[in-house]
């Protein structure tokens, strides 16, 4: 077997396409955009590279076929807050072979030990968790926009080389129309809804602007204090709504206030992968088409895909949570509302209290992706992620 740096188009061309080839006959599976993919690699797209770098291999068998891939990268502001320097490994492809999986992960923990690393997550993406995260172990219903989709045999290579649970993300899924919601959690929504210093309202999307720095302040006060995340800036926020404009349906994001002071938000997106099945992979002209025509006319899109939702910690179990539920669910049980079914993407085992919430609210685990580590050395006490209060 051969390991090939990819390097060359040639050679990006093969890195894609070994995905198709293990995972074509599957019904479930949606192939990703090339542009999507490739963002994560280009200097020019991705921020990430400067404070990091990465690398990504092709492994050919003695024939010449193309049998895996894997990528690996480190990023040194975050890579310093773990209890050891860790790097990542991810967009990991392989066929269902022990050695040839082997020495897909043993050229990525190679290249993070010979930077300094001692200690690799996989399969993670070289930037923000909200893509390409998590090994797909149960669940294998149709992946939701960037987010990782694989065959079942995978599980068995990644523990079979000695990678361990790290953390389990849930993608919870309920139908809009499914029953009613906690008692409890009615009874502290109409107490919110009754305190004039809380307003709860869906935007506007002539004002984004304004939206982009409520996300930023938000955010920073309500994650950036889990281990690995990183500080959303305003023109980041606003490069994110920007890039939602054309799919944006205000209905689906909602901000919560405190004294018209922001302090939660729920952001939500039609679901794009149910359009994106129809493209292969590529946004060209046809595919544009494509999109337009199964979005727009043919309005194939009957999933919300919950994007990220919480609260600035001080306005965290107070009921705002269930109060924004219920602002939104008036809409939702609207006549014409296009979304029959929502799933929230992303919600770690280390947060239990998101996890009450959630469940609470009616929502059930669809999908399980577990985040691996694999510790360099073998000797080291292995530990789980850390809850968060």
């Amino acid at each position: 077997m051969k390991l090939t740096e990819v390097t060359t188009p040639a050679l990006i061309r093969e890195f894609h396409r070994i995905q198709v080839q293990i995972n074509k006959n599957d019904p479930a599976w949606i192939q990703p955009l090339f542009a999507e993919v490739e963002k994560v690699f280009s200097p020019k797209e991705n921020k990430s590279f400067r404070n990091g770098e990465a690398i990504r291999w092709i492994l050919q068998d003695d024939d010449g076929n193309t049998i895996g891939r894997v990528a690996a990268f480190i990023d040194r502001k975050i890579s310093s807050k773990n209890e050891q320097p860790t790097g990542g490994m991810g967009f990991f492809e392989c066929i269902n072979n022990l050695d040839a999986a082997f020495m897909l992960f043993d050229a990525a923990r190679r290249w993070l030990a010979e930077r300094g690393m001692e200690a690799m997550d996989g399969p993670v993406n070289f930037g923000d968790r909200d893509r390409w995260w998590g090994l797909l172990v149960e669940g294998f219903h149709e992946p939701n926009f960037c987010m990782p989709y694989n065959p079942p045999y995978y599980r068995g290579l990644f523990e079979g080389y000695g990678f361990q649970d790290y953390f389990r993300q849930y993608t919870y899924h309920r139908h809009v129309y499914d029953g009613d919601l906690d008692i409890h959690l009615k009874e502290t929504a109409d107490r919110i809804a009754a305190n004039p210093r809380y307003r709860i309202c869906h935007i506007n999307r002539g004002n984004l602007r304004k939206y982009a720095e409520e996300f930023a302040w938000i955010y920073n006060h309500a994650w950036t204090r889990h281990g690995g995340v990183k500080e959303f800036s305003t023109a980041h926020a606003m490069a994110l709504l920007k890039s939602l404009k054309p799919i944006l349906d205000e209905r689906l994001i909602w901000f919560a206030y405190y004294d018209d002071e922001p302090v939660g938000f729920l952001i939500m997106i039609p679901e794009m992968n149910q359009i994106f099945r129809y493209v292969n992979g590529k946004m060209d002209l046809l595919g544009k088409l494509k999109f337009l025509w199964y979005f727009k006319w043919l309005k194939r899109c009957s999933k919300a895909l919950g994007l990220i939702f919480g609260f600035v910690e001080q306005h965290q179990r107070k009921g705002l949570e269930g109060a924004m539920v219920y602002a939104f669910r008036s809409v939702a049980l609207a006549e014409g509302f296009p979304y029959r079914e929502i799933e929230l993407n992303w919600i770690g085992d280390f947060n239990p209290t998101m996890i009450r919430i959630v469940e609470m609210v009616g929502f059930k685990v669809r999908k399980t992706h577990i985040t691996y580590r694999y510790l360099f050395d073998r000797t080291k006490p292995f530990t789980r992620a850390k809850k968060v209060s």
